[in-house]
């Protein structure tokens, strides 16, 4: 970048309001204990400022950055620079064979996943925004003033009786965890997996045996709750026993109303969240992006926290995560997925998760290892009784119409048989 100041004061003063500007801004995002609004936080003693620049802090300026950039440029407080050079292409050819052959590679060690609620539709969950059976359409019997409000910090302490309500029926350990959560289980099995970024509440990552450290639950868990009043901390079978007694829970203190851990509208994600993005994302030389719209923030936004060379596949039922190629020509919007013609490093495999992770593991030469990984977790979990829901999908239901039979040793690639017409996923 070349600065150009047009005399000697609106350059620092153009940049002394944007520091104040995110001041502010990093003020109204800073984190917060798990179930506590920022409001909350408002007489709590500033962080000191950190040195090197903070990953979580860039997620939340991307949008301001972008503003701020094109309203410099209009004022002629600068002039973006030419690249110096161009950026590594390591995929072979911008194609799934291309993904695994990296995959397959030395190269790759530290895979990161990205899931959201499309991993855990064949479990039986829903999804939320889908038409017809997604969980926002269905909750017209809770006589809401909007579907969202469910899932307000304001609201909830108001009236939390509809959220415990659809608690119990969304509450952990009456879903059987899926392929694709065990198709992660399997990176991690391998050595690859660096971390998997959740936004689901269900837990079945857990349920998969996914390793706890491996795991960053963006918006929050069923695991832990604490009293919104006094704060103290609850396990998850205190919350469960009152949840299926039709009960709130109220804490044994101070009588105050005890939320599960799971972020709210109008409250800070985990501060777990903050901490892995500092770590993982500049590691990262593999992104799989799984049954996620990519709408909602700040997780949407982990896609452009990875190296500019690093692959990004795309796991979903619909392309998702691409910008407006007309803004980003102008300037006014950069990053997210480029699935078009001109793709570099970013791939797409359009169909059910399931699928996908099993298309991906046959094509890794894991497909047997997926397979029985599966079908040996749910015979456990059904020999223990720790479900009180069936499965709604069964394994060789979803595996053997996109896995052939392929002889041992061969190296062919299995054709891959499209799987029927789904409704449009859209978390």
């Amino acid at each position: 970048m070349r600065v150009n100041p047009l005399s000697k004061r609106p350059y620092p003063w153009a940049v002394s309001v944007i520091c104040k500007r995110n001041l502010f801004l990093h003020k109204m995002s800073a984190n917060s204990s798990p179930g506590k609004s920022d409001a909350e936080d408002r007489n709590r003693a500033p962080n000191p400022p950190n040195q090197s620049e903070h990953l979580g802090s860039r997620i939340r300026d991307l949008d301001v950055d972008t503003i701020r950039r094109y309203f410099a440029q209009k004022f002629g407080f600068y002039e973006p620079s030419e690249p110096t050079g161009g950026v590594e292409k390591v995929l072979h050819e911008v194609s799934l064979d291309g993904v695994v052959k990296w995959m397959n590679s030395a190269r790759c060690q530290n895979v990161i996943t990205l899931a959201g609620a499309g991993i855990s539709t064949s479990a039986g969950i829903p999804d939320f925004r889908s038409p017809e059976t997604g969980l926002y359409h269905n909750l017209q019997k809770y006589n809401l003033p909007e579907p969202q409000a469910i899932f307000e910090i304001n609201f909830f302490r108001q009236n939390p009786k509809p959220f415990f309500t659809l608690a119990k029926e969304l509450f952990p350990g009456n879903f059987k965890p899926t392929i694709s959560h065990y198709f992660i289980r399997l990176l991690h099995e391998k050595g690859l997996l660096l971390r998997h970024y959740t936004q689901n509440i269900d837990t079945l990552e857990r349920g998969a045996k996914i390793p706890d450290d491996k795991i960053v639950e963006a918006h929050g868990t069923f695991y832990t709750s604490h009293c919104l009043e006094c704060r103290k901390l609850y396990n998850l079978e205190f919350i469960k026993e009152h949840i299926f007694s039709d009960e709130i829970p109220v804490c044994t203190e101070c009588s105050g109303v005890v939320k599960p851990d799971i972020v709210f509208f109008g409250e800070s994600l985990p501060e777990r969240f903050q901490n892995c993005l500092q770590e993982d994302f500049q590691k990262c030389d593999m992104l799989i992006i799984m049954g996620s719209s990519l709408e909602v923030q700040p997780f949407a936004s982990l896609i452009d926290m990875v190296p500019e060379w690093c692959p990004r596949l795309l796991i979903n039922r619909e392309k998702a995560g691409m910008r407006s190629p007309l803004l980003r020509m102008w300037g006014l919007m950069s990053g997210g997925l480029q699935l078009d013609d001109d793709a570099v490093r970013d791939v797409a495999r359009l169909g059910d998760c399931d699928d996908g992770c099993a298309d991906l593991a046959e094509r890794l030469g894991w497909g047997d290892e997926l397979h029985a990984l599966v079908a040996s977790e749910h015979e456990r979990l059904d020999r223990e009784g720790a479900l009180t829901k069936p499965h709604v999908r069964k394994v060789v239901q979803c595996l053997k119409p996109i896995i052939p039979n392929v002889p041992s040793g061969s190296s062919a690639i299995p054709k891959v048989v499209k799987s029927p017409p789904n409704p449009i996923l859209k978390k």
